[in-house]
C-alpha cells in the first residue's frame, strides 16, 4: 500500500469513528515526531502495538480485502502466561461495505466481536480439525451476547449495532461490512498479531508501506523501524 493511502484512510477512519460518538485517545493524534520524542513515557503503547493499523493482508487489493483498526489498549502476554494482571485488549475495527477479512483463526486469543455501530456485520464461521487446521465439514457453538448458538459448517451469522459474538481459539471465522461500513469492537484476551494468527490461505498479516509521501501518524507496524 502507498504511505499517501494509508494517510488518506486514517482521516476516513477517523471521520467514521467520530460519526458513532467515539473518541479516541490522545496519543491517535500524535505526528511521529511526537511519538519519537515521547517514547519513554509512551513505552506500554509502543510495547502494546497499540494505535494505528492498516493492511491488506500483503494482497493490494484493500477494497476487496482488507481491513482498519485501531488498538486502544492491550495487556502484557507475560501476565497471560502467570494468570494475573493486564489479560486484556480492546480494539476498534472498519468493516467496509464487501471488504474481507478473510478466514482465520487464533492460537491464544479469545475475543468479542461487537457490532459497535453502521450497517449489518457478516460473519462466516467453521470448526477447526483435530490439528487446528479449518475443517469445513465443523460446525460448533458460540456465545451470542451470551447466549448459545450452534452454527454449521460455513454458516454466515449477521449481527445489528449492539449485537455480538464471543469466539475462543479455534473458531474459525471471517467477516465483512453488509449493507454498508460497520464499525466494530473488539475486546478480547492479550492480542499479539505478529504471532497470533492462522489464515486458511498464505497471506501475510501487514502491509508492505511504499513510502511516497511522509506518514501523519505511525502505524503500529511501523514502531520497530520508526522508534529504533
Amino acid at each position: 500500500m502507498k504511505r499517501s493511502e494509508v494517510n488518506a484512510l486514517i482521516d476516513e477512519g477517523a471521520a467514521f469513528i467520530r460519526s458513532h460518538g467515539f473518541a479516541l485517545p490522545p496519543f491517535a493524534h500524535w505526528s511521529p515526531e511526537e511519538l519519537q520524542a515521547r517514547k519513554t513515557e509512551a513505552k506500554a503503547v509502543i510495547d502494546g502495538r497499540c494505535g494505528w493499523d492498516v493492511t491488506d493482508y500483503g494482497a493490494g487489493r484493500y477494497d476487496e480485502m482488507g481491513l482498519f483498526l485501531f488498538t486502544l489498549r492491550n495487556g502484557r502476554l507475560a501476565d497471560l502466561k502467570r494468570g494475573g494482571g493486564m489479560c486484556y485488549a480492546e480494539k476498534l475495527l472498519i468493516s467496509k461495505q464487501d471488504q474481507l477479512s478473510p478466514m482465520h483463526r487464533h492460537y491464544l486469543k479469545a475475543e468479542d466481536i461487537i457490532n459497535r455501530g453502521g450497517a449489518t456485520l457478516a460473519i462466516e464461521l467453521y470448526g477447526s480439525a483435530p490439528d487446528g487446521s479449518c475443517d469445513e465439514t465443523a460446525g460448533g457453538t458460540v456465545l451470542c451476547d451470551g447466549i448459545a448458538r450452534t452454527f454449521a459448517p460455513g454458516e454466515v451469522l449477521r449481527f445489528a449495532p449492539g449485537e455480538s459474538v464471543t469466539l475462543m481459539p479455534g473458531d474459525w471465522h471471517a467477516f465483512w461490512g453488509e449493507g454498508g461500513d460497520v464499525l466494530i469492537g473488539e475486546v478480547s484476551t492479550v492480542n499479539d498479531d505478529e504471532t497470533d494468527n492462522w489464515f486458511r490461505e498464505p497471506i501475510g498479516r501487514f502491509s508492505t508501506i511504499e513510502e511516497d509521501v511522509a506518514p501523519v501518524h505511525l502505524l503500529v507496524s511501523d514502531y520497530a523501524r520508526w522508534l529504533a
